[in-house]
Protein backbone atom coordinates (compact mmCIF):
# COMPACT_ATOMS: atom_id res chain seq x y z
CA UNK A 1 0.00 0.00 0.00
CA UNK A 2 1.56 3.04 -0.86
CA UNK A 3 1.81 6.89 1.13
CA UNK A 4 1.96 10.23 0.57
CA UNK A 5 3.87 11.53 3.27
CA UNK A 6 5.13 15.51 3.44
CA UNK A 7 8.98 16.17 4.73
CA UNK A 8 8.94 18.22 7.44
CA UNK A 9 12.03 18.67 8.02
CA UNK A 10 16.04 18.04 6.08
CA UNK A 11 18.88 17.98 8.10
CA UNK A 12 22.73 18.19 6.97
CA UNK A 13 24.22 15.18 8.28
CA UNK A 14 27.23 15.06 6.36
CA UNK A 15 28.85 16.20 2.98
CA UNK A 16 26.75 14.30 0.82
CA UNK A 17 24.05 12.69 3.19
CA UNK A 18 21.07 14.06 4.56
CA UNK A 19 18.44 13.04 7.08
CA UNK A 20 14.85 13.30 5.91
CA UNK A 21 12.06 13.61 8.58
CA UNK A 22 8.28 13.04 7.09
CA UNK A 23 5.32 12.73 8.34
CA UNK A 24 4.15 8.86 9.66
CA UNK A 25 1.10 7.49 8.31
CA UNK A 26 -1.62 6.56 10.89
CA UNK A 27 -1.02 2.78 11.95
CA UNK A 28 2.18 2.60 10.51
CA UNK A 29 4.54 0.45 11.71
CA UNK A 30 8.08 -1.36 11.11
CA UNK A 31 10.67 -3.52 12.64
CA UNK A 32 14.27 -2.17 13.48
CA UNK A 33 16.87 -2.65 10.33
CA UNK A 34 13.61 -2.75 8.07
CA UNK A 35 12.94 -0.55 4.85
CA UNK A 36 10.84 0.94 2.27
CA UNK A 37 10.61 2.06 -1.85
CA UNK A 38 10.93 5.67 -1.67
CA UNK A 39 9.94 7.77 -4.73
CA UNK A 40 9.08 11.43 -5.24
CA UNK A 41 5.83 12.98 -5.32
CA UNK A 42 6.49 15.16 -8.71
CA UNK A 43 5.38 15.00 -12.27
CA UNK A 44 8.02 12.76 -14.05
CA UNK A 45 9.65 11.55 -10.96
CA UNK A 46 6.76 9.09 -9.31
CA UNK A 47 7.81 6.09 -10.96
CA UNK A 48 11.50 6.60 -10.31
CA UNK A 49 11.88 4.26 -6.85
CA UNK A 50 14.73 3.24 -4.77
CA UNK A 51 14.48 1.28 -1.44
CA UNK A 52 15.59 3.23 2.20
CA UNK A 53 16.24 2.28 5.46
CA UNK A 54 14.01 3.55 8.30
CA UNK A 55 16.40 5.99 10.65
CA UNK A 56 13.62 6.49 12.97
CA UNK A 57 12.09 4.09 15.42
CA UNK A 58 9.05 2.60 15.49
CA UNK A 59 7.60 4.77 18.58
CA UNK A 60 8.58 8.18 17.36
CA UNK A 61 5.89 10.42 15.95
CA UNK A 62 7.77 10.85 12.76
CA UNK A 63 9.56 8.78 9.67
CA UNK A 64 13.00 9.14 9.07
CA UNK A 65 15.51 8.34 6.66
CA UNK A 66 19.16 9.14 6.69
CA UNK A 67 20.13 9.19 2.65
CA UNK A 68 23.40 10.00 0.76
CA UNK A 69 23.02 11.99 -2.24
CA UNK A 70 25.03 10.76 -5.15
CA UNK A 71 24.58 13.63 -8.16
CA UNK A 72 26.64 11.43 -10.79
CA UNK A 73 23.66 9.34 -10.32
CA UNK A 74 20.38 9.88 -12.10
CA UNK A 75 16.91 8.78 -10.47
CA UNK A 76 15.67 9.41 -6.68
CA UNK A 77 19.13 9.54 -4.83
CA UNK A 78 20.15 12.45 -7.45
CA UNK A 79 16.97 14.33 -7.41
CA UNK A 80 16.13 14.21 -3.09
CA UNK A 81 19.16 16.81 -3.29
CA UNK A 82 16.76 19.50 -4.28
CA UNK A 83 14.26 18.63 -2.06
CA UNK A 84 12.48 21.04 0.07
CA UNK A 85 10.42 20.94 3.40
CA UNK A 86 7.01 20.58 1.94
CA UNK A 87 7.99 18.52 -0.67
CA UNK A 88 6.27 14.75 -0.70
CA UNK A 89 7.64 11.36 -0.73
CA UNK A 90 5.92 8.06 -2.03
CA UNK A 91 6.64 5.01 0.27
CA UNK A 92 5.26 1.98 0.75
CA UNK A 93 4.80 -1.06 3.09
CA UNK A 94 8.19 -1.75 4.89
CA UNK A 95 10.48 -5.17 3.97
CA UNK A 96 14.04 -6.27 4.46
CA UNK A 97 16.15 -9.04 5.88
CA UNK A 98 18.47 -7.19 8.31
CA UNK A 99 16.72 -8.24 11.78
CA UNK A 100 18.14 -7.88 14.86
CA UNK A 101 18.73 -12.00 16.46
CA UNK A 102 20.78 -11.07 19.09
CA UNK A 103 24.00 -9.65 20.62
CA UNK A 104 27.12 -10.13 17.74
CA UNK A 105 29.32 -7.34 14.89
CA UNK A 106 28.23 -4.76 13.16
CA UNK A 107 30.07 -4.19 10.09
CA UNK A 108 29.18 -1.11 7.70
CA UNK A 109 30.66 0.16 4.79
CA UNK A 110 29.77 3.87 3.81
CA UNK A 111 26.01 4.12 3.45
CA UNK A 112 25.57 0.58 4.97
CA UNK A 113 25.59 2.21 7.91
CA UNK A 114 21.74 3.05 7.82
CA UNK A 115 19.87 -0.71 8.48
CA UNK A 116 21.92 -0.15 11.88
CA UNK A 117 20.83 2.89 13.03
CA UNK A 118 17.69 2.20 13.92
CA UNK A 119 18.76 -1.13 15.18
CA UNK A 120 21.99 0.56 17.13
CA UNK A 121 18.97 3.25 18.39
CA UNK A 122 16.66 0.36 19.49
CA UNK A 123 18.94 -1.62 21.61
CA UNK A 124 20.24 1.90 23.22
CA UNK A 125 17.12 2.62 24.59
CA UNK A 126 15.48 -0.89 25.76
CA UNK A 127 19.11 -0.34 27.45
CA UNK A 128 20.52 -3.85 25.38
CA UNK A 129 23.54 -2.52 23.75
CA UNK A 130 25.86 -4.85 25.53
CA UNK A 131 27.69 -7.45 24.03
CA UNK A 132 27.52 -5.36 20.56
CA UNK A 133 29.98 -4.38 18.69
CA UNK A 134 30.83 -2.02 15.43
CA UNK A 135 32.88 -1.91 12.43
CA UNK A 136 32.74 1.06 10.38
CA UNK A 137 34.36 1.96 6.89
CA UNK A 138 34.40 4.74 5.33
CA UNK A 139 36.82 6.45 2.65
CA UNK A 140 37.96 9.49 4.92
CA UNK A 141 37.01 11.09 7.96
CA UNK A 142 34.44 13.81 6.39
CA UNK A 143 32.70 10.52 5.41
CA UNK A 144 31.58 9.13 8.86
CA UNK A 145 27.84 8.91 8.80
CA UNK A 146 26.95 10.24 12.95
CA UNK A 147 29.99 9.35 14.67
CA UNK A 148 29.59 10.86 17.39
CA UNK A 149 26.43 8.80 17.99
CA UNK A 150 27.46 5.82 17.53
CA UNK A 151 30.16 6.57 19.64
CA UNK A 152 27.89 7.29 22.33
CA UNK A 153 26.17 4.15 22.11
CA UNK A 154 28.59 2.04 21.63
CA UNK A 155 31.99 3.42 23.48
CA UNK A 156 35.10 1.76 22.58
CA UNK A 157 32.68 -1.21 21.27
CA UNK A 158 32.93 0.95 18.07
CA UNK A 159 36.08 0.63 15.92
CA UNK A 160 36.08 3.32 12.92
CA UNK A 161 38.12 2.69 9.64
CA UNK A 162 39.72 4.41 6.71
CA UNK A 163 40.67 3.66 3.49
CA UNK A 164 41.83 6.50 1.25
CA UNK A 165 43.03 8.60 4.70
CA UNK A 166 45.64 7.90 7.18
CA UNK A 167 44.16 10.01 10.35
CA UNK A 168 45.39 9.42 13.97
CA UNK A 169 41.69 9.34 15.16
CA UNK A 170 41.00 6.23 13.18
CA UNK A 171 42.48 2.97 12.42
CA UNK A 172 43.69 2.80 8.50
CA UNK A 173 42.84 -0.27 5.58
CA UNK A 174 40.08 -2.26 5.06
CA UNK A 175 37.92 -4.85 6.87
CA UNK A 176 39.51 -7.88 5.62
CA UNK A 177 40.33 -11.10 7.19
CA UNK A 178 43.64 -9.61 9.13
CA UNK A 179 41.36 -6.91 10.32
CA UNK A 180 38.69 -9.25 11.33
CA UNK A 181 40.86 -12.21 12.63
CA UNK A 182 42.07 -9.03 15.40
CA UNK A 183 39.25 -7.94 16.98
CA UNK A 184 36.41 -10.60 15.88
CA UNK A 185 36.86 -12.77 19.71
CA UNK A 186 33.73 -15.18 19.34
CA UNK A 187 32.96 -16.52 16.01
CA UNK A 188 29.27 -17.56 17.91
CA UNK A 189 27.74 -14.69 17.73
CA UNK A 190 25.42 -13.10 15.10
CA UNK A 191 27.30 -10.87 11.98
CA UNK A 192 25.29 -8.21 10.50
CA UNK A 193 26.64 -7.06 7.11
CA UNK A 194 25.76 -4.01 5.11
CA UNK A 195 27.84 -2.38 2.36
CA UNK A 196 28.38 -2.91 -1.20
CA UNK A 197 27.39 -5.97 -2.96
CA UNK A 198 31.43 -6.78 -3.10
CA UNK A 199 32.24 -5.65 0.50
CA UNK A 200 28.99 -7.97 1.61
CA UNK A 201 29.94 -11.11 -0.23
CA UNK A 202 33.43 -10.97 0.43
CA UNK A 203 33.26 -10.49 4.12
CA UNK A 204 30.79 -13.24 4.31
CA UNK A 205 33.55 -15.33 2.60
CA UNK A 206 35.71 -14.24 4.92
CA UNK A 207 33.88 -14.89 8.14
CA UNK A 208 32.74 -18.69 6.91
CA UNK A 209 36.41 -19.09 6.39
CA UNK A 210 37.12 -18.18 9.71
CA UNK A 211 34.62 -20.27 10.81
CA UNK A 212 31.28 -18.70 11.52
CA UNK A 213 28.25 -20.29 10.95
CA UNK A 214 26.50 -19.25 7.55
CA UNK A 215 23.40 -18.66 9.65
CA UNK A 216 24.74 -16.44 11.65
CA UNK A 217 25.53 -14.04 8.82
CA UNK A 218 22.85 -11.48 8.40
CA UNK A 219 22.41 -9.40 5.16
CA UNK A 220 20.30 -7.81 2.98
CA UNK A 221 19.06 -10.04 0.08
CA UNK A 222 19.76 -13.96 1.95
Amino acid sequence: MEHTVKILKINQITHDVKEFITEKPEGFSFLPGQATVVSVNKPEQENEKRPFTFTSLNDDKNLGFTIKIYPEKQGVTDSMDDLKEGDELIINGPWGAIKYKGPGYFIAGGAGITPFLAILRQLKKDGEVDGNMLFFSNKTSKDVILEDELRDILGDQAIFTLTRENHPDYQYGHIDEEFLKKHVKDLNKEFYVCGTPEMTDEISKTLEKMGASPDSLVFEGK
